[in-house]
C-alpha cells in the first residue's frame, strides 16, 4: 500500500485481518479509521478519493454482502478506484453457513459489476498482486478487490 501512496484505511473489525490492522496501525504514513458498516467504509474511502487521498477498505466476506448497492451506484459509475481487501471466509472447512453463502456469491457479483479481482493464496505472490492491482485501480479509476484466501491467512477456526 505504501508504494501506491495509500494514506487512509477504513475497516470493519475482523479477527482474521487483525495482524494486518496491527501492521498498518504501526505505519505513521497510514491513518486507520474503524467503521460500523462496510458501506460506511466505502463512503469514507470515496470521499477521501474526491479529496485527493488514496485509501483502501478492509473487511471479511460476510461484510461484502452489504456492498452491491454502494458499488453499483457510487464507486463503479463515478470511477472511484476503491481498493477492497477482503478476508475470505466460507470455504476450506468453514463452520458458518452464512459465510459460505456469501462466499459463493462474491466473485460472481464482482464479475457482474466489472470489478477486477484477484485472490491471494501465497505470501510470495502477495506483494506483486496487491501492488499491481492497486496501481491498475488508480490508473484506470476503477475499483479493485483483493481476496485473501484462507491458504494465506489461516482462516478462522470454530
Amino acid at each position: 500500500m505504501r508504494d501506491n501512496d495509500i494514506q487512509l484505511v477504513t475497516y470493519v473489525p475482523d479477527t482474521v485481518l487483525t495482524p494486518l490492522f496491527k501492521c498498518l496501525g504501526e505505519d505513521n504514513a497510514v491513518n486507520m479509521m474503524v467503521t460500523t458498516r462496510e458501506e460506511e467504509a466505502i463512503g469514507i474511502a470515496a470521499g477521501a478519493w474526491m479529496g485527493g487521498v488514496k485509501s483502501a477498505v478492509l473487511m471479511q466476506t460476510s461484510g461484502f454482502a452489504t456492498l452491491p448497492n454502494v458499488l453499483a451506484s457510487l464507486t463503479v459509475p463515478f470511477q472511484i478506484p476503491t481498493v477492497l481487501i477482503v478476508s475470505e471466509r466460507g470455504t476450506l472447512g468453514e463452520f458458518n453457513l452464512g459465510q459460505s453463502l456469501v462466499c459463493r456469491t462474491m466473485r460472481p457479483l464482482l464479475q457482474s459489476l466489472g470489478i477486477e479481482h484477484h485472490t491471494i493464496s501465497r505470501l510470495d505472490e502477495a506483494y506483486f498482486i496487491a501492488n499491481q492491482s492497486i496501481r491498475q485501480a488508480i490508473m484506470t479509476q476503477a475499483p479493485t478487490c483483493l481476496i485473501l484466501s484462507p491458504l494465506l491467512t489461516g482462516g478462522k477456526a470454530a
